[in-house]
């Protein structure tokens, strides 16, 4: 066979569905590699940055005399109501309870709001912070610690120094401020915060009992 021959059989073959398909997964396989070897040199700096974010908001709802565990290793997720609690718990040298972080959303303006809230052993509000929104900036964005210190007006309350109709903004009766032109936000925000710190004290605490119950046996 001559070289010209030889040439044009190769060339058909390049060109045969056989021939596309192999490089095709040949492409795919070298592809997939690379996201893996990417995938694993930056898996451990990811997680990392994810713990201190998480740390973050914490310790910006527990102040550190709450605390003397590491609250990612005391963390425990339940689903109710339709809602998922992420349920963080303070203890000393002795495991005795100091305090409980839980995180929960709330349904604002543009969308989901995430909240943290800190609570004492007794269930009195330590801090609330807003960790994720999509809120009209400029209006619904004041739930934010940086740009308002309305969050800050949960400090203190608990269900036993506030009825429960004074949990709702001003425009509804209750005792909470709310935004010029953003009535929602804060609404949803409070609305939330008392569903959750009502949960907390009731289901909540004895799924919480349970776990802790189960750990030590």
């Amino acid at each position: 066979m001559s070289v010209i021959s030889t040439f044009k059989t190769l060339k058909i073959d390049k060109e045969s569905i056989a021939y596309q398909g192999s490089l095709l997964g040949g492409i795919a396989a070298l592809a997939t590699l690379v996201l893996l070897l990417v995938y694993d040199f930056t898996a451990e700096n990811i997680s990392l940055r994810h713990r201190e974010d998480q740390l973050s908001g914490l310790t910006q709802v527990l102040p550190q005399a709450y605390y003397q565990n590491d609250l990612l290793a005391s963390q425990y997720q339940w689903l109710l109501n339709d809602q998922n609690y992420q349920v963080f718990v303070g203890k000393d040298d002795t495991n005795k309870i100091l305090s409980y972080a839980v995180q929960f959303q709330a349904q604002g303006f543009s969308g989901y709001i995430t909240i943290l809230m800190g609570l004492d052993a007794n269930f009195t509000i330590l801090g609330v912070r807003v960790l994720e929104h999509t809120e009209t900036p400029g209006l619904g964005d004041k739930i934010e610690i940086a740009r308002n210190d309305w969050i800050t007006s949960f400090n203190g309350r608990s269900l036993q120094n506030t009825q429960e109709a004074m949990w709702a903004v001003k425009k509804d009766g209750g005792g909470f401020d709310q935004f010029t032109g953003a009535t929602i936000t804060p609404r949803a925000i409070v609305n939330e915060v008392y569903k959750s710190l009502v949960l907390m004290q009731s289901d909540l605490k004895q799924l919480i009992s349970e776990e802790l119950a189960n750990e030590s046996v």
